[in-house]
């Protein structure tokens, strides 16, 4: 037993570092060999093992090159630890694993790599070792378990590489235990290898991964489906054993996500990878059981996931492969979720949810004695439940024509998430302005506050669409303007509170416009285009904000410009506007904003070769970009999700947030910070006036004299002037120049609104 622990923990140590074997492929197998009797499951060392069956010598080697390594990593047990079958075939199972990566490394010398592969052959076909590592699922030792279920996954992806025949044993295996919803914890297994070796293919670096999954998929596609509706079938007050079904759901939930990523990204067709379409209303009764609340919120955020084609990101530890365009199956897959959701809150979905229970910690869940105990809600499922509608209404109204019905649609729904919501939120909601639930909601997690506001922005888009098709937006402009207050999605509220969130900070805007992490860009973009066209309601909706908060003694602003008063003048900007008229001229040969299905942004988001800051709109260099968004209705939507992630994101974002740190508008570099005139009017000629960037609280009366649309034309002037310098210093990570446009074109009416006052 010595010797052979001794040899087996060399052999790891050279596996571990690459090293080429010198002798024959078969003096191995003797000691990789696990020890497992088909018949009852039992479990032995390979000496053991080759005693009682007669097959000691048979390939028994002589040496296998005990002599010692000088370089190994030193996290082996003694030998006298090693004495115990159980730790001889814990490593067994490691050197195998470690070797069979190393057969699936790039980095691997290719002699290694043939000799480790010509030994997981000889172990799959001659010792069967697949077989027996399945019959190591009814043991009861869980680590061992895992350890021969990580072997299993990566034996079997070995085999799809390989374009070996897969194991039937292990087909068979799945084919039995998923082919009804069993409590046994096989099901659990068969569901983790699945989605073990889903991840392998997913973080593979070869370019066959689309024909490697379909062979895989071939084999289960059938047996998938029935677990599905076996699994949704069961009544979870009958079960016996909870816990069960709640690791068999958690599991599935993960290997279901798997399939849609696959059919999204690598674009395969399964009947498995569109089970959750074909059949949602199983996942969403999931919500209604009497189930632990961190699985409803598993299943609610699954949901959020699949919507947002989100699908696999947190699953697979390697790189996502690129989101591909949405097919026309793919959408009406989305279509059918988005109604299913829908269809399931009209029926009362979210009087069922409760967001109140135990408040998971890293000590658990249970409070102790003496502390007081926590009421507050879960505000993950409030984000959660909150995006699910706003995604599903939106997808819902891409396909309708009917302005009328998507108008009772919308105000029915954003109904029922207001009173779902207006519980939870302390203080409660302003009756004033229900738009501020999203920036409420939201508060915590930016990149869900933008999907959310770009998906309530997107409903506004086609419903005005929709209002206009049908001539019954200008014959009543104020009861237009009073539903889309009333039901909390009026796009300019929802800017403005954002901007109030992050203290009309433009560095703040910045970051969000050079990170790949949120879908701001796209939505930046978007609202632009509509702010070109809605002027005069954006800043009639600036001097509510004012008048509020003035009426209610409410700052508007936590964190905004100090008002220095020049020295030249004892005057002092207006606070109540009237909203002009004389700014049309300007942006009537603008394309009204859309949210029509376009190419990606990837022209924007392309390293441009042009690294100077334009000031002129009429500028040669303005039209390097691909995407011009004056010139074409087609050209509305921009998907930006992958086009950020590149080699230098990293470097370039710490770059710009360096350079942008004195860049907010100090006057020492405000030269050198904007590429215009220095005499260009920002505001009001009479009102010249200059800002002090400290990051203080600003006082009521300095607000309500600045007025929160002066605070806002600021912002984006610094936003424009910090991006031009960005560029100059060729620190900005894709050409902005159309993004700069759009700026521009704000500046100009801003200007000229304020020029006309």
């Amino acid at each position: 037993m010595k010797v052979f622990c001794e040899v087996l923990e060399q052999l790891y140590k050279k596996v571990l570092l690459g090293v080429t074997l010198e002798n024959d492929s078969h003096d191995y197998i003797f000691y990789l060999n696990p020890g497992v009797s088909d018949q009852d499951c039992s479990t032995a060392t390979s000496l053991e093992w080759a005693n009682t069956y007669g097959i000691q010598g048979r390939h028994q080697p002589i040496s296998v090159g005990v002599a010692p390594i000088a370089v190994a990593p030193a996290c082996l047990k003694t030998n006298s630890l090693m004495s115990s079958s159980r730790e001889v075939m814990l490593l067994q199972l490691t050197v195998i694993k470690v070797m069979t990566t190393r057969i699936l490394s790039v980095k691997t010398e290719f002699h290694a790599k043939e000799k480790y592969r010509d030994i997981i052959k000889i172990l799959l076909e001659s010792a069967k070792v697949d077989s027996k590592l399945i019959c190591m699922f009814q043991n009861s030792d869980k680590l061992l378990c895992h350890m021969a279920a990580q072997c299993l996954a990566l034996l079997l992806y070995f085999q799809l590489r390989e374009k070996i025949t897969l194991s039937n044993s292990w087909v068979a295996f799945c084919q039995k235990n998923l082919s009804e919803y069993s409590e046994s914890n096989k099901a659990i297994y068969c569901l983790w290898t699945l989605t073990a070796i889903i991840k392998e293919i997913f973080k593979d670096s070869c370019s066959q991964k689309t024909e490697i999954l379909k062979q895989f998929l071939t084999h289960f596609d059938t047996i998938f489906e029935v677990f599905y509706n076996s699994l949704f079938s069961q009544h979870f007050e009958n079960c016996q054993d909870t816990s069960k079904i709640v690791n068999i759901l958690i599991c599935f939930l993960e290997l279901l996500e798997l399939l849609i990523a696959s059919r999204i990204y690598l674009k395969l067709h399964f009947t498995c990878q569109r089970i959750l379409f074909l059949k949602p209303s199983c996942m969403l009764e999931v919500i209604t059981w009497p189930i632990q609340a961190f699985v409803k919120r598993k299943v609610i955020i699954f949901l959020k996931k699949c919507l947002l084609f989100k699908v696999g990101e947190d699953l697979c530890r390697g790189s996502v492969p690129p989101l591909m365009p949405p097919d026309r199956h793919v959408a009406m897959d989305m279509l059918a979720l988005a109604n299913a959701v829908l269809q399931a809150v009209n029926s009362g979905l979210l009087k069922t949810l409760s967001v109140y229970g135990k408040h998971s910690f890293f000590g658990g869940d249970e409070v102790q004695p003496g502390c007081a105990h926590i009421t507050s809600p879960d505000h993950v499922i409030l984000r959660a439940a909150s995006l699910v509608i706003m995604k599903s209404l939106e997808i819902k109204f891409q396909n309708c024509s009917s302005a009328s019905e998507m108008k009772v649609d919308l105000q029915r729904f954003m109904s029922e998430l207001l009173t779902f919501l207006k519980p939870h939120l302390q203080p409660s909601l302003q009756l004033h302005n229900p738009c501020k639930w999203l920036s409420r909601v939201f508060i915590e997690q930016d990149d869900d506050m933008l999907e959310a506001a770009k998906a309530s922005l997107g409903i506004y888009l086609t419903l005005t669409r929709g209002c206009e098709a049908t001539e019954s937006l200008t014959q009543g402009k104020e009861m237009w303007d009073h539903h889309t207050h009333e039901n909390g999605y009026n796009p300019h509220c929802i800017f403005l509170f954002f901007l109030k969130n992050i203290g009309f900070d433009s560095t703040v805007l910045l970051d969000f416009l050079i990170s790949s992490e949120t879908c701001f860009l796209e939505y930046f973009v978007r609202y632009l285009k509509l702010l070109q066209k809605d002027w005069d309601n954006f800043f009639t909706i600036c001097n509510n904000f004012d008048a509020t908060e003035s009426k209610y003694d409410i700052s508007i602003c936590d964190c905004v410009p100090l008002l220095v008063q020049d020295q030249s003048t004892n005057r002092t900007i207006p606070h109540h506007l009237t909203a002009p008229h004389s700014h049309i001229d300007v942006c009537a040969r603008h394309s009204w904003a859309s949210d029509a299905p376009s190419e990606p942004l990837k022209a924007m988001m392309s390293k441009g070769t042009d690294t100077m800051c334009t000031s002129s709109l009429s500028s040669p260099r303005a039209s390097q970009s691909l995407v011009d968004y004056d010139s074409s209705d087609d050209s509305e939507v921009e998907s930006t999700d992958q086009c950020l992630a590149n080699s230098k994101q990293t470097s370039l974002h710490q770059q710009a947030t360096m350079e942008i740190q004195d860049a907010a508008g100090t006057s020492r570099d405000k030269e050198e910070f904007s590429l215009e005139p220095p005499s260009r009017p920002l505001f009001l000629k009479e009102f010249d006036t200059d800002f002090s960037f400290d990051c203080e609280v600003a006082p009521n009366d300095v607000v309500s004299e600045v007025g929160i649309f002066y605070t806002i034309v600021k912002c984006f002037q610094e936003l424009q002037d910090a991006i031009c310098r960005l560029q100059k210093k060729n620190l900005f990570p894709y050409n902005p120049t159309a993004l700069l446009k759009l700026l521009k074109y704000i500046e100009v009416i801003s200007n000229k609104t304020m020029n006309t006052l």
